[in-house]
């Protein structure tokens, strides 16, 4: 998901006006580890990942339908007996090898992220119990929480600039190789990953709609408060 134009990674990083807000910056794995506060940076990573995958088990449980990429995995999980975390987990790791003809670069937040989510997600569903089926306004409020959650940890893992996840490398790395816009490159593999999810089993449903026209929005709005202002010499 593109929720910022970054500034490329050629460019520097200059000291800002002070009062002015925190900008992305499109940088290497190693610029973006000397970029100054990788404590604090990786600690918001890490929360960010973990909420992703809590946000996920919520809407699991919520049973009203999955994000697209969750569509898929729920239908892969299905068909071959795994948890749904570990199948997030293998899917991110196959991701990151089709980066390889796209040129794309991981960061240390992409291999957190390919980490991190699939087991939050498991130790989520384990300890998180599903609603009675009829228990309708708890099943809409864990899906509508799980959304909401999503955009939080969106914003919360993208705003400390340790790379990105592997679904949104596929993307970007698709839109430099083809020319076409982000929106419909992601509307592409969006379409496709829904697609190839129904066929193998996986949960569209109308929690499915509200993530993919809000989840964009809502992290959006949050990105600013979370977005960490990055030091200047270390991006030279």
């Amino acid at each position: 998901m593109s929720l910022a134009r970054p500034v490329p990674s050629s460019a520097r990083v200059t000291p800002a006006t002070p009062g002015a807000p925190a900008t992305l910056v499109d940088l290497g794995p190693l610029a973006q580890l000397r970029a100054g506060r990788l404590g604090r940076r990786l600690a918001q990573l890490l929360v960010g990942l973990v909420l992703y995958g809590v946000s996920l088990a919520m809407m699991v449980r919520g049973d009203l339908g999955l994000a697209p990429w969750d569509v898929l995995h729920s239908g892969i999980a299905a068909h071959l007996g795994l948890g749904l975390g570990v199948v997030v987990e293998v899917v991110s790791f196959v991701l990151l090898l089709a980066w390889i003809p796209l040129r794309e670069v991981p960061g240390v937040g992409t291999l957190l992220n390919a980490l991190v989510v699939g087991a939050a997600v498991e130790v989520s569903l384990a300890l998180l119990p599903a609603p009675p089926e009829d228990a309708l306004a708890v099943r809409v409020a864990l899906m509508l929480g799980g959304i909401a959650l999503c955009g939080l940890a969106t914003a919360c893992y993208i705003g400390p600039q340790l790379g990105r996840g592997p679904r949104d490398g596929l993307m970007t790395g698709l839109h430099r190789r083809t020319g076409l816009s982000l929106r419909v490159v992601r509307t592409g593999l969006e379409v496709g990953v829904v697609g190839l999810g129904l066929l193998l089993g996986g949960h569209l449903g109308l929690g499915t709609v509200l993530y993919a026209v809000s989840i964009g929005p809502i992290a959006q709005a949050l990105l600013p408060a979370f977005t960490i202002r990055l030091d200047a010499p270390a991006a030279r």
